[in-house]
């Protein structure tokens, strides 16, 4: 049986730190620490690729590539990576949220002093490692698309790449052939730059495990219609001639929107992706898998059945449900990975045939308690929960729970008392005890939560194009009381690891 567990939710952009951005520097392990003397076991992030306009990790311009934004500058100059004099002065950036303009300018001209002083004086171990990552398989699949990709897209001032030269937007051979002899400079920077958050990644990584603490990955099930994966292999999507998707990836009207989501992504020619055996899915979640232990499936129902929504329809009301790849795709994923370490998220517009697959590849879904109580009985309510599960009290699209408190209507939030027995003075730590008690294997919450943050810290508003993704933790938010507090209350719901468990408990329990 697999052992209970607890985590955090967290994205490392979300860190503290002097430069605008979290990034996976020392207060990345200072979070760890903090983690570890909580009794909490898993660190769950959201997708790490380079984001463009409105900086959703859910629309990235790479499937394979990481986020440049995260790179450390404390870590260059820990490696020999950068010049000190090169760092310069850290502009004052806000602490409290991030400002993705101005953080990412400074980042970019960080990452360029260190490209530039790579040849000549960085250390040689560092400059065969670099040459060992550029040559190696795992990067064969998608590096080079991406520096390229990359590196005209700062040609073309960040144009996509439906508006460059056609000869370019098409993959003209000898039009990328010029393109590479002419941005072979700005290419390898690009490489560099992956080399080098790979590397502290893996670090990273590497601390997590030292501190009995697993990675869970987030994998979107699309990818921006303006990415490498798009323009490198348009046949494997439903495009026009010109590039441009006739047919849209969202969702139906739901709990977020009377009209849907329209998400804008292409949808997959899953016909033509089945006629290679899956191979480009294969190579993705091969990729992920080297960032995380085990990750999130966003979508799951989509493997299923799929919204397609015509790219003309400008809400998602007008969409129809088409068959998706089913459990096809996921017999070729086990057969070339192995056993697949993933998490089904398995919200909204649910089916049995959906919930068959979940079960049928003995996937753990997903229990949100910010669900629990519009209606008596809830599939969501902690009595309907089983133990292959991740319980949250709220997810990166959810409002933080002491602002989804505050906003209930009387009859929802007597409902939500009642059924917790209490009178909701700490909305938030009741629904962590409510996730922690929860029957579910692992239970994990917002940080914003734990700190019983209100909506200001609120991560994403679906539906909203602007003003999302940007909340940062405050220095020295994570104290020593809070995480006896947590390690208590996981003592007590059987969340501690094993070997930690006994004793842990003493004392009277206050969570």
């Amino acid at each position: 049986m697999t052992p209970r567990r607890a985590g955090v939710l967290l994205h490392p952009t979300s860190l503290p730190g002097p430069h605008g951005v979290g990034d996976l520097g020392g207060e990345a392990e200072s979070f760890l620490d903090w983690a570890a003397a909580a009794g909490q076991t898993v660190w769950q992030i959201l997708p790490l690729g380079p984001t463009s306009w409105g900086h959703s990790p859910y629309g990235s311009l790479s499937a394979f590539a990481g986020n440049p934004l995260l790179v450390s500058p404390d870590r260059l100059l820990e490696e020999g990576l950068l010049p000190r004099p090169a760092l310069g002065r850290v502009p004052e950036l806000p602490a409290d949220h991030v400002d993705f303009a101005a953080a990412g300018a400074w980042k970019d001209q960080v990452l360029r002093a260190s490209h530039a002083h790579l040849a000549e004086h960085a250390p040689q171990r560092i400059r065969e490692a670099y040459a060992a990552f550029v040559e190696s398989p795992d990067q064969a699949e998608w590096l080079d698309d991406w520096a390229l990709f990359a590196a005209l897209k700062a040609r073309f001032d960040g144009r996509a790449w439906t508006e460059w030269d056609p000869e370019l937007r098409r993959r003209d051979a000898a039009a990328l052939a010029r393109a590479r002899r002419e941005l072979a400079a700005e290419i390898d920077f690009h490489r560099y730059a992956q080399f080098v958050f790979h590397r502290q990644w893996e670090r990273l990584r590497g601390e997590a495990r030292r501190r009995g603490i697993e990675i869970l990955g987030d994998l979107p099930i699309y990818v921006a219609g303006d990415s490498a994966e798009v323009w490198a292999r348009p046949d494997l999507f439903a495009l026009d001639d010109l590039g441009r998707p006739t047919v849209v990836a969202g969702v139906p009207p739901d709990y977020f929107s009377a009209t849907g989501q329209r998400w804008g992504n292409p949808l997959y020619r899953w016909d033509r992706m089945r006629a290679e055996g899956y191979a480009w899915w294969i190579a993705r979640l091969r990729a992920n898998l080297r960032w995380a232990d085990r990750v999130r499936l966003d979508h799951f129902r989509g493997f299923v059945a799929y919204w397609e929504v015509p790219a003309s329809e400008p809400t998602a009301v007008g969409g129809r449900w088409v068959a998706g790849p089913g459990v096809e795709l996921f017999a070729a994923l086990r057969a070339a990975l192995g056993e697949l370490p993933l998490v089904a998220e398995d919200l909204g517009v649910i089916t049995p045939d959906v919930e068959a697959l979940r079960d049928a590849l003995e996937l753990p879904g997903m229990k949100v308690l910010q669900f629990a109580f519009g209606e008596l009985d809830g599939v969501h309510a902690p009595h309907r929960h089983r133990r292959r599960s991740v319980i949250y009290t709220g997810t990166h699209d959810n409002d933080t729970t002491r602002g989804w408190h505050a906003r209930l209507g009387a009859e929802e939030r007597a409902r939500v008392h009642a059924y917790l027995g209490t009178t909701g003075d700490g909305p938030h730590w009741d629904l962590v005890r409510a996730a922690y008690t929860s029957v579910a294997e692992l239970a994990i919450v917002p940080l914003q939560d734990l700190l019983g943050l209100g909506s200001e810290a609120r991560m994403n508003t679906p539906a909203e194009a602007a003003g999302n993704w940007s909340w940062r933790l405050r220095p020295g938010a994570l104290g020593a009381e809070l995480a006896e507090r947590l390690r208590r209350l996981a003592a007590l719901t059987g969340r501690l690891p094993r070997e930690e468990a006994g004793g842990a408990g003493e004392g009277p329990a206050q969570g």
